[in-house]
């Protein structure tokens, strides 16, 4: 198993008209950023742009079938390549089942969480309307804290809606010793009883207890899963 168009899009890209954000924070910068997000959306509607994402790792085989361009065969492809533990891994057995381009189209709908943090700037050009200005505000402001900063600085850049649509897409791992509740809750695939496991072994002393603890609960590729979205501070 491996581990590894005519509408016109309602959420406009605003530039930022002042100074003093990294890297991008020239006027001119910030304008090609946004004008190169609204060209590569040119051809999402509203709809696209905040419908609800698949997780391939937590998709069931008809529920892959919704995602445009996406056959049984094809599902049955994404799920035999479980558990996905970047989006490069995803990309590659995707685009081999239906082509670069339906693959492009189908992250509309279907995406693997990328880590702010570790991502590749080719994994974040996956994500539909991110162009080469947009992917290096993306790097430029790591590592991030937490969602809340990505908000911050990336609203820098677009307006509200448009951060919402970009966080969708991305997340900043939680740290195992100090997550909330809350904060464990919203790992994807995860269950009240799996959050009391996270929590029953505090304070971890490194990711190989937590291996060795959650281990327990759920086989390897589901701790590799779940360990995607935690850290040790």
């Amino acid at each position: 198993m491996s581990r590894i168009h005519t509408a016109t899009l309602a959420v406009v890209m605003i530039p930022v008209l002042s100074a003093g954000c990294g890297g991008g924070g020239d006027t001119a910068e910030s304008e090609l950023a946004a004008a190169e997000s609204i060209e590569a959306m040119g051809d999402m509607d509203a709809a696209d742009a905040m419908a609800t994402l698949s997780n391939p790792n937590l998709a069931t085989e008809d529920e892959l079938t919704t995602v445009p361009g996406i056959t049984a065969e094809h599902a049955a492809a994404v799920v035999g390549g479980r558990p996905y533990l970047r989006a490069a891994d995803l990309h590659a057995v995707l685009a081999g089942a239906i082509g670069e381009e339906a693959a492009l189209a189908a992250y509309r709908a279907l995406w693997l969480p990328i880590n702010l943090n570790d991502v590749t700037n080719e994994e974040i050009l996956l994500i539909p309307g991110v162009g080469d200005r947009m992917a290096h505000e993306f790097e430029e402001y790591r590592p991030y804290v937490d969602m809340g900063e990505f908000r911050m600085e990336i609203g820098k850049y677009v307006d509200e809606e448009e951060v919402e649509r970009l966080a969708r897409y991305v997340y900043v791992p939680i740290d195992l010793n100090g997550a909330t509740r809350e904060e464990i809750m919203a790992v994807p695939g995860m269950s009240e009883r799996m959050a009391h496991e996270f929590e029953e072994y505090r304070p971890y002393t490194d990711l190989d207890q937590f291996r060795r603890e959650i281990g327990k609960y759920v086989d390897e590729e589901e701790v590799a899963r779940f360990e995607r979205y935690v850290t040790l501070n």
